[in-house]
């Protein structure tokens, strides 16, 4: 895998390619996501990136009826909400994301606990395009 340096930039082109990236302390073996290019643990800067399985599981989440501009283009509205959410993934480290394939609508239908997949949404072409991490019940 091509060595690219720990930024923001190098994260979101990983999720263009549909790979869902943390990074790895080399001394102490912590796991960060979104990656970070110093360990908050043992204070070490030799890090490296680790590609996550992307499996976990539901630990909280909202339903929002009135979202940022972008998610209101996406059609989500008072009638219409959408989902994001806290998933604890199996290697331990935790991320908020989008949570797909959930009805919204009736939030008491979610259940913490619930076993979740990484689900990558493009949105958007050509110069345009995003690639977004979202989770989905497995």
């Amino acid at each position: 895998m091509e060595e690219r340096p720990f930024s923001d930039i190098s994260y979101r082109l990983y999720l263009d390619e549909d790979k869902f990236m943390g990074s790895k302390c080399r001394k102490c073996g912590q796991l960060y996501v979104p990656p970070r290019h110093f360990c908050l643990e043992c204070r070490s800067e030799d890090m490296e990136w680790y590609e996550m399985k992307g499996e976990g599981e539901l630990a909280a989440y909202t339903c929002i009826s009135i979202g940022p501009a972008f998610m209101i283009e996406e059609g989500y509205d008072r009638k219409n909400p959408y989902c994001t959410g806290v998933v604890t993934l199996a290697e331990g480290p935790r991320i908020v994301a989008r949570i797909e394939g959930v009805d919204a609508s009736d939030p008491e239908a979610i259940k913490i606990g619930t076993p979740m997949t990484v689900e990558f949404l493009h949105r958007g072409e050509g110069e345009k395009a995003k690639t977004f991490l979202a989770f989905r019940p497995s």
